[in-house]
């Protein structure tokens, strides 16, 4: 009796792969496919295995394996998942009537919020996005919300974290006040607070090297050099990286010279900065389209024409900076620096890429192979390719043509080998 078992066994093993295995794997038609690596495939097939691609390549050349689940979007061109580069998913408003989000933030309390932010993540998915990189938190929210999302507790892109960014002293003296979990001032504070954000848990850090943010478009550099240099120094000899926030051209020059690896927001960078950034491979996220958002949704904030009009002239400023990146280089990655009601928006800064003079294909890269290389995940994310995770979205239209397709015209997406977002016909929306 147990010979025949054996043998029994033996036999199923024999003949290919065990039945689970064969039912893990997915066979994705699309009618064409950018791999994000210079390649274009027609009537193209994409074969997953659990949460890896395994093969990928014209109908023609790729067998599909017997018992494979096979989704037809022969209607639509597949792209890597999205990444953006620039996000707090934290940052929750509810809407409730006589508020305003920037007044509400941390009003919620960190479990209601948590929850909340689920809305946000959701969001996020449905626009391609499959990565994200939260550049900012407080109360340990985005570490949260990170693990949440990696036990499948939460349907959302994958986040890296940053959790309190640092920045410096902007508060009067007071007696019994204790400084909250980001504030440092001085090479050894600065030093102290990096190394407690990477205990704690954080992928990056992130540094506040300028005044500049909600309706503030000022861009006076707040850390010393010295400072942003500790800084760095902490993050790489972790084996992590930096970045810095700085919406004026002083602190993205110290920021370069100090070694951070992305520089957030910056107008008017020198071009011996550019230079140098171009050189080092450091990246530059721009997020012209943030503040683009503000003006639109300047009702939801409350902003009179006083701010609108400096945020206009913030964006005009923003855009002849990244058209002078292009021009010189620089790396650049598309981050949204999505906020409250800004997820679900997070690709229209695609748009303003190929304005500045990028092709379609050149604006798909800063989302794809860049982002990808800026997370040190360039062998995992950012492109359709065997062993790479699979992360694809289906759009309809023709990205490399135009950038539009993949703005608005998102219909389905896979992270890690799960559909988590169908607007097809081929079933509702939701994982699977």
């Amino acid at each position: 009796m147990r010979k025949s078992c054996f043998l029994l066994l033996l036999a199923l093993f024999s003949v290919g792969p065990p039945l689970v295995l064969r039912a893990q794997v997915k066979a994705l038609r699309f009618g064409q496919v950018v791999d994000g690596r210079g390649h274009v495939f027609t009537d193209a097939v994409v074969l997953v295995r659990a949460d890896r691609i395994v093969a990928v390549g014209a109908a023609k050349d790729v067998a599909i394996p017997a018992g494979a689940e096979t989704i037809d979007l022969t209607a639509y061109t597949a792209i890597p998942g999205l990444i953006d580069a620039h996000t707090h998913m934290s940052f929750y408003w509810d809407r409730a009537p006589g508020t305003t989000p920037w007044a509400q933030l941390g009003t919620l309390g960190p479990a209601v919020t948590v929850f909340l932010a689920q809305e946000n993540a959701r969001k996020a998915l449905e626009t391609g996005v499959t990565t994200v990189r939260d550049l900012g938190s407080f109360d340990n929210m985005d570490f949260a919300l990170r693990e949440l999302i990696n036990r499948g507790a939460v349907v959302g892109p994958r986040m890296f974290v940053a959790g309190n960014g640092l920045h410096i002293s902007s508060s009067p003296y007071k007696v019994g006040a204790i400084p909250d979990a980001g504030q440092c001032d001085g090479v050894e504070a600065v030093q102290r607070v990096a190394r407690q954000q990477i205990a704690a848990g954080a992928d990056w850090i992130k540094m506040y090297g300028s005044t500049g943010s909600d309706k503030d478009v000022t861009g006076f550099q707040t850390f010393t050099y010295a400072e942003m240099r500790a800084a760095a120094d902490v993050a790489h000899f972790a084996g992590k990286r930096i970045a810095i926030h700085s919406y004026g051209p002083d602190g993205a020059r110290d920021a370069v010279r100090a070694g951070t690896n992305t520089v957030e927001h910056a107008i008017d960078i020198d071009d011996a900065t550019l230079a140098a950034m171009a050189k080092k491979g450091i990246v530059y996220v721009p997020t012209v389209e943030h503040n683009r958002y503000y003006i639109a949704h300047r009702a939801e904030f409350g902003y009179d024409t006083a701010v609108v009009r400096a945020l206009n002239g913030y964006v005009a400023q923003n855009f002849a900076t990244l058209k002078r990146a292009v021009k010189a280089r620089v790396k650049i990655a598309m981050g949204s620096d999505a906020v409250f009601t800004g997820f679900g928006e997070n690709t229209r800064e695609l748009a303003w890429f190929v304005k500045a003079g990028m092709t379609p294909a050149q604006a798909l890269q800063t989302a794809t192979t860049t982002g990808a290389e800026m997370l040190g995940q360039e062998k995992n994310l950012g492109a359709i390719a065997p062993g790479y995770l699979a992360d694809l979205v289906a759009v309809e239209g023709d990205p490399l043509r135009d950038i539009n397709a993949v703005i608005d015209h998102v219909k389905w997406v896979m992270k890690a080998g799960k559909v988590g977002v169908d607007k097809t016909q081929n079933g509702p929306p939701g994982p699977r």
